[in-house]
C-alpha cells in the first residue's frame, strides 16, 4: 500500500460509542482532511441520538487548539461527542511537572515550633513535628518520628493522599480540604498509625499502616517496605 493510499483513520465500533484510531506519522493537514472526510460519510443515514466517541493519538502530540480543532470536526451536526482524547506521549513540561509530583522528598531534622516545611510530591521526614511545627505535602507524608503539630496532605486537592508517622499525636490532620483536630485522638497518642480520607464516611480515619495495603492500592513498592518493615 502507498503513502497516498494508506489509511490514516480507522473507526472502530465500541460498545460504549465509537473509537477514532489517528496515524500518528502523517501531517496535522492530511489527517484534517481525512476526518472531515470520514465523519462526512459516517452521518449518512445516521439517527438524532448522538454517539460517544474517544480519539486515539498514538505517538501524536496535540495541543488543546489542535484537539479542540479535531473536536469541533467530529461534533459538528451533533451526531458525535468527544469524550476523550488518549496519547502515548504527553509534554516534556507536563512530564517533568509528574516527576516533581511523584518525587519523594527526604529530609533528616525537627521541624520546630513557627517553622514550615513544605514540598511537592511525597515527603519523607526523619525526625520529629514538634507542636507548633507544620509539614506540608502535594503528595502523602510520612514521618519517621512523632508528629506532634500539623501534617497537610494532597494540598493540591489528592484526597487518596495519606499521612503516616511512627508516633502519631496531631495538633491538627488535613487531606485535601478534609480537616481533622487534635480531639479525635487519644491524649497519649498513637504507635504506627496513619490518616486517610474514607470516602463513604466522609472524613479522615486513623488506623493501623497495615490497612494501606487494601485502602490504597496504588501505593509503591518503597512505601509497602516502609509499612511492613
Amino acid at each position: 500500500m502507498t503513502v497516498e493510499n494508506k489509511q490514516l483513520i480507522t473507526m472502530k465500533g465500541t460498545r460504549e460509542g465509537l473509537t477514532l484510531l489517528l496515524d500518528d506519522g502523517c501531517s496535522l493537514e492530511q489527517l484534517l482532511h481525512e476526518l472531515l472526510e470520514k465523519i462526512r460519510v459516517s452521518k449518512t443515514g445516521k439517527s438524532e441520538q448522538t454517539t460517544a466517541v474517544v480519539v486515539k493519538l498514538g505517538a501524536r502530540y496535540l495541543t488543546e487548539e489542535q484537539k479542540e480543532k479535531i473536536a469541533s470536526i467530529i461534533e459538528d451536526g451533533n451526531y458525535f461527542k468527544v469524550e476523550s482524547f488518549e496519547a502515548d506521549v504527553i509534554h516534556l513540561q507536563e512530564a517533568l511537572r509528574w516527576k516533581e509530583e511523584s518525587n519523594i522528598n527526604v529530609f533528616n531534622k525537627v521541624v520546630r515550633s513557627g517553622q514550615v516545611l513544605t514540598v511537592t510530591g511525597d515527603l519523607l521526614l526523619v525526625g520529629d513535628v514538634n507542636p507548633g511545627g507544620k509539614v506540608e505535602a502535594s503528595g502523602n507524608i510520612y514521618i519517621m518520628g512523632r508528629l506532634h503539630g500539623i501534617a497537610h496532605a494532597g494540598t493540591e486537592g489528592d484526597k487518596e493522599a495519606i499521612i503516616a508517622a511512627s508516633y502519631l499525636n496531631p495538633t491538627q490532620l488535613r487531606i485535601a480540604e478534609y480537616i481533622s483536630r487534635a480531639p479525635d485522638y487519644e491524649s497519649d497518642g498513637v504507635m504506627m498509625e496513619c490518616g486517610y480520607i474514607d470516602e463513604k464516611e466522609d472524613k479522615i480515619l486513623v488506623d493501623r499502616l497495615q490497612v494501606l495495603s487494601r485502602k490504597r492500592t496504588s501505593l509503591s513498592g518503597f512505601e509497602r517496605r516502609m509499612y511492613n518493615g
